[in-house]
């Protein structure tokens, strides 16, 4: 800058009675207002383009991306003056019934380190309400590049529901042994057919703890945003045209376009597309790769099984039945032998 010669910007405007933004609004060369005005017509564009799903966060993310810098509070004032806040609502109904008898498995997924696809996958159920009638959603993601990789719609909430978006999901990604499968302890993920289907393909079931939803919350996650983004926007005539609409949402948008802010702004398809191009450090389809944490033991237990003279007794101390043992990982243990540490026997710390 050399017009300023050796004064800093601060002082020369003090001197000259000039503001720094007017300063550097003549260093620009080009009117505010038309500026301005081009700034205003990209945050239409993005948030149009994506049917005023996304927020000012996002938008500001894309517009930038798109070579126009823009601070995140102007985008904000933008979309204000506009009207172009993304649509919200709100809305909860629990459909999870986990009051039932059959077999439960360890949480295996908030121990996990993802390093490449196909190392987790996590799966829910939500409903979705119609004029006349409710339906049921089933989907899969893949905990690493949080893309849907199976769904189904269903009238009624049977295993079937479940079954069959697991199915699109091996269809699709023929996993290899040793992939994790986490759910909430619903009675579609815990029934005899559903347990059968990930034991024939060496899957390992995990689940959450009772009555807890942040178990899962990455899956909840992308039900609220499907809901808030797309189901709570139209009105559907039935089954049908709702179909068309998630498989529209899902398929193209959702894992190809929309920008996730958990993937560095990037949608699933560009995020896994990165991943394949350095398969040294996310190898790809890699179960063996994947790591799992454990508390150490002394941050678990206290032990107060001391003598007479204060010293700890020699017997380890037992494992809470939630618990696994340290240094445990899916490297050094075989599918089977993970499935094992999930039997009936209530002794055996496996299913509750």
């Amino acid at each position: 800058m050399t017009m300023q010669g050796k004064l800093p910007v601060e002082r020369m405007c003090q001197l000259t009675q000039v503001s720094r933004a007017g300063f550097y609004r003549f260093l620009q060369g080009e009117a505010p207002e038309e500026k301005a005005m081009a700034e205003r017509a990209a945050v239409q564009e993005v948030a149009m383009a994506h049917r005023r799903r996304y927020g000012y966060r996002r938008v500001t993310k894309a517009v930038n991306q798109g070579g126009l810098k823009i601070n995140h509070k102007r985008v904000l004032r933008y979309m204000q003056e506009d009207s172009l806040l993304a649509l919200r609502h709100k809305a909860f109904v629990a459909t999870t019934d986990s009051g039932h008898e059959l077999g439960v498995f360890f949480n295996l997924a908030w121990r996990m380190e993802v390093t490449a696809i196909n190392q987790l996958w996590v799966a829910d159920i939500t409903y979705i309400r119609l004029r006349h009638e409710f339906v049921y959603l089933a989907v899969i993601l893949d905990a690493f590049s949080r893309s849907v990789v199976g769904w189904a719609l269903e009238r009624r909430l049977h295993t079937r529901i479940a079954l069959a978006a697991l199915e699109m999901a091996l269809e699709r990604r023929n996993p290899l042994p040793g992939l994790v499968h986490h759910s909430d302890r619903g009675v579609q993920y815990a029934s005899r057919e559903y347990a059968e289907c990930l034991e024939r393909r060496q899957i390992v079931p995990s689940m959450s703890r009772a009555g807890n939803p942040y178990d899962n919350a990455m899956c909840e996650s992308f039900m609220k945003t499907l809901k808030q983004e797309e189901i709570y926007c139209h009105r559907y005539r039935d089954a049908g045209e709702l179909r068309a609409h998630i498989e529209e949402f899902i398929e193209q948008y959702y894992n190809r376009e929309r920008l996730h802010s958990a993937l560095q702004y990037q949608s699933p398809a560009q995020f896994e597309a990165a991943a394949q191009k350095h398969p040294a450090a996310s190898p790809i389809r890699s179960a063996a790769r994947v790591k799992m944490s454990f508390l150490r033991h002394e941050e678990i237990y206290q032990s107060d099984m001391k003598g007479e003279t204060g010293a700890a007794s020699e017997a380890p101390p037992a494992h809470r039945l939630d618990e696994s043992p340290a240094d445990y990982s899916l490297a050094s243990c075989s599918p089977a032998e993970l499935a094992s540490a999930s039997s009936a026997d209530p002794d055996s710390g496996g299913r509750g």
